[in-house]
């Protein structure tokens, strides 16, 4: 089995989804800020990593190009970071401080990474790029309507960004699939200890997109998925 790298892989969602993968028997490097966490993470699962702050978009952009050439390219790419905002970062009380932080990290970081890691698994015609988002950045629903300003439109750019590039790569006709989930709410550390999901359970949708037989005439790739369904933007 081929490559996967999942960022936000030293905990959490991230660290759940890369060991069951690594169980299934992938080849799996993690990316994450922490460098002494992430090591630690790394020894338990027996993977490479990297360590990098992916608020730093150049020096993500270096880990990333770093990354393809040091072990080719991905079969698997698992976007799994993320930070939330602060509590009452509405729209109109939200400094530029706050903005560019989440911004920066939720989605400019997302960009980075498919743009480098990405470019290449299309040419190949052949890959898997899951992202984690949220139920906060849609249109419908309670979506982006609310506080946690930043938060809410970063996912919401995210998920703009995932459809976008499924239209670019032919909703799976070419062999990349790209697609978003929605985890819910976890019991990781910002979801919190009384969220009523366990890690296996926010991760399970992550695994199957990352996993699944696809067929292009049957199934469906470019949309946001919650629980293995497809849930309106």
């Amino acid at each position: 089995m081929g490559l996967v790298v999942v960022t936000g892989g030293s905990r959490g969602l991230g660290y759940e989804t890369a060991r069951a993968l690594k169980k299934a028997g992938h080849k799996v490097l993690l990316v994450a800020k922490d460098p002494e966490r992430l090591a630690s993470s790394a020894k338990t699962l027996g993977c490479e990593y990297r360590a990098v702050d992916l608020a730093d978009i150049d020096a993500a952009r270096a880990t990333f190009q770093e990354i393809l050439a040091s072990f080719g390219t991905p079969e698997i790419l698992v976007l799994a970071h993320g930070v939330m905002s602060e509590k009452m970062s509405k729209t109109l009380r939200t400094t530029n401080e706050e903005w560019r932080r989440v911004m920066a990290i939720n989605l400019d970081s997302v960009f980075t990474a498919i743009n480098i890691l990405g470019a290449p698994m299309a040419e190949a015609r052949n890959g898997r790029i899951v992202i984690y988002s949220a139920c906060l950045g849609r249109m419908s629903g309670p979506g982006n309507a609310g506080g946690l300003a930043p938060y809410r439109i970063s996912k919401a750019g995210v998920n703009a960004l995932v459809r976008n590039m499924a239209h670019e790569t032919g909703h799976g006709s070419r062999g990349l699939l790209v697609d978003a989930i929605c985890p819910n709410h976890t019991r990781t550390d910002m979801g919190g200890p009384d969220a009523p999901l366990s890690v296996e359970e926010g991760a399970d949708t992550a695994i199957w997109l990352a996993t699944r037989a696809f067929d292009p005439a049957a199934d469906k790739t470019g949309f946001l998925w919650e629980e293995r369904r497809i849930i309106e933007w």
